[in-house]
């Protein structure tokens, strides 16, 4: 599985280790930056191309980080075919997925530590939507409201 990773500044270190943990589970990363440290890097920069990069198929799932994870998510949600949450806890990092189709994990980087942060990466990349009707007839409406975005 391919998996775009991003940051903003807040999130450069964590980022570092989120990839090398996405490598040994035996996925591919697509860094997409930044890839040195610049204390003026700021969300939108890096989740933009990081939600193009899923929502264009070029990449599985994404990761994006920053210091909380909710400006990453609201970012990433702005491009169509995007389905990012902010997950600090296991059940929602892989019940996103299972039943909401979620695509993109947004993580803080000074709310969790390395620990959880690489435990909810592992069960998100292992997570697979359910498709289940119940599941799908929700998902189908939230595709419907996003038909409706002008």
């Amino acid at each position: 599985m391919k998996i775009s990773l991003a940051s903003d500044h807040n999130g450069f270190n964590l980022k570092k280790d989120v990839a090398d943990h996405i490598r040994k589970l035996g996925h591919e990363v697509l860094d997409l930056g930044p890839l040195e440290h610049d204390p003026t890097d700021d969300y939108p920069d890096y989740a933009k191309p990081l939600a193009e990069s899923v929502a264009n198929h070029f990449a599985d799932k994404g990761i994006m980080i920053c210091g909380s994870g909710v400006g990453a998510s609201v970012a990433a949600n702005k491009v169509k075919g995007i389905r990012a949450a902010v997950c600090h806890d296991i059940y929602s990092a892989h019940q996103g997925v299972e039943h909401d189709d979620m695509n993109i994990l947004c993580l803080g980087s000074r709310i969790i530590g390395i620990e959880v942060a690489l435990e909810l990466v592992s069960v998100f990349i292992s997570a697979t939507y359910s498709g289940e009707e119940r599941h799908q007839r929700r998902l189908e409406k939230v595709l419907l409201m996003e038909k409706d975005l002008r």
